[in-house]
């Protein structure tokens, strides 16, 4: 394996993350993703996704032998173990159905080595939906996003729009009113059937190719 996840923890002071970068700059991996904060004490806490690491015993040693750093904590790649993610944004009882739905066509593919997570969140008001959506640009590891609600339009529209020309997102909508539907590679009545699809677009361990189908398919 060449991917891994590092839990550094440090003393917070100036110029330790030049130091960590400039260790693993120099044995030829590449940083993928980076999350940081400041724990109690004034202890930076540092997770770090590595990409083709050739020599993970001695990175980790060269990293232990800056003197700001406490512990250098190793584990598995994020996506090796939660997988790929499908977000659901929309109203509550919609997104309800559409998890229970992605949940449980997860699970089928989950006990035959897949790993796939379900996200979701229930949310009113087109701005609050805009900036989640828009959020997704943001978040790792996403390859599908299903957009649960009654009616969406406007900023909602223009944020899916941003997404998806920024990634190789798959979006999947529930048959609603509204503008959203135009940039939805998938249209579906049934929330728990939405949720069902999400699944097995994302999944190796399915048949169903979603690009197959063409564009702003309805079901």
């Amino acid at each position: 394996m060449s991917d891994y996840t590092l839990t550094i923890k440090s003393h917070e002071r100036k110029g330790v993350l030049d130091d960590i970068t400039d260790v693993i700059t120099s044995h030829g991996a590449n940083i993928s993703y980076v999350h940081l904060f400041v724990e109690k004490n004034n202890i930076g806490s540092i997770n770090l996704e590595l990409e083709h690491v050739e020599d993970i015993d001695m990175l980790v040693s060269d990293l232990e032998n800056i003197s700001e750093v406490k512990s250098v904590e190793l584990h598995g790649s994020q996506f090796d173990i939660w997988g790929k993610r499908i977000i659901i944004v929309g109203g509550g009882a919609q997104v309800a159905q559409v998890a229970m739905g992605a949940i449980t066509e997860a699970d089928r593919h989950n006990i035959r080595g897949e790993r796939i997570s379900v996200d979701t969140i229930p949310l009113v008001g087109e701005k609050n939906l805009a900036e989640a959506i828009e959020a997704i640009s943001r978040l790792p590891r996403v390859s599908a996003l299903v957009l649960a609600g009654s009616l969406m339009g406007g900023e909602i529209t223009e944020s899916v729009r941003k997404v998806k020309e920024e990634s190789n997102l798959i979006v999947i909508s529930l048959n609603m009113p509204g503008s959203v539907t135009k940039y939805a590679d998938l249209i579906i009545t049934d929330p728990t059937q939405a949720g069902v699809l999400a699944v097995m677009a994302i999944a190796d361990t399915a048949v169903f190719d979603i690009a197959r189908l063409g564009d702003n398919i309805k079901f």
